[in-house]
């Protein structure tokens, strides 16, 4: 004798809502982080950059820079003034300038 069944759906229920909360604290908890692990990485190369056209122009001319317009005009370094506050203090021109970028966010 056959006898049909109903089968009990709040197991799929339970695990439908499980896999929502999972999905949510992901998106809440690790993709931010991921966002400013990528700010501060574009700040560590914005630095890197400015550091290596300022040493860029220590070999070709014997001397640092005296300011980033400078190495604007004379190496090519583009920055993004919008996104980034950048410190460039030279003491002497044969001193390694501060250099310190900080992101504007």
């Amino acid at each position: 004798m056959y006898v049909d069944k109903k089968r009990k759906k709040w197991p799929a229920l339970v695990l439908a809502v499980a896999v929502a909360l999972i999905a949510v604290c992901v998106w809440h908890f690790v993709l931010p982080t991921s966002g400013r692990n990528m700010d501060e990485e574009s700040v560590k190369a914005m630095k890197a950059a400015i550091e290596r056209c300022a040493l860029q122009c220590y070999v070709v001319e014997g001397a640092y820079p005296p300011s980033l317009d400078y190495l604007k005009e004379n190496y090519g370094l583009q920055m993004n003034e919008k996104e980034f506050y950048v410190s460039y203090d030279i003491f002497a021109s044969n001193i390694p300038p501060a250099v310190r970028v900080i992101s504007r966010d």
